[in-house]
């Protein structure tokens, strides 16, 4: 069987086509800028710089050590995308390197 494209393609394909074969649909992400759904407990710890902070966050039953820039929005400090968010592992190991970062340092 040969397949063509346009108005003279083969109408036995069509039977093949199912709406279950359809990729799922697409949800928005819901708006939790209000909502204080506890999800996101976050302890400030020190501000690094103007706009830096380390804080340390449970966040989806985890806990990281978040360090951070902010921006300023309508008033109000705001996380931005640069940072990074250590886990415990994570932040042990950088602090088993903390003799040796300062050498280098030095």
């Amino acid at each position: 069987m040969s397949y063509k494209r346009g108005k003279g393609r083969d109408k036995d394909l069509d039977d093949f086509i199912c709406d279950d074969d359809a990729p799922p649909k697409k949800m928005r992400k819901k708006d939790t800028s209000g909502d204080d759904s506890g999800d996101d407990d976050t302890i400030f710890i020190c501000d690094v710089s103007k706009n830096r902070r380390v804080s340390v966050r449970n966040w989806q039953g985890r806990v990281f050590v978040d360090i951070r820039e902010f921006y300023v929005k309508d008033g109000k400090q705001m996380p931005g995308k640069k940072g990074i968010s250590l886990s415990i592992d994570q932040w042990k190991e950088l602090r088993a390197h903390v003799d040796e970062i300062d050498k280098a340092l030095a």
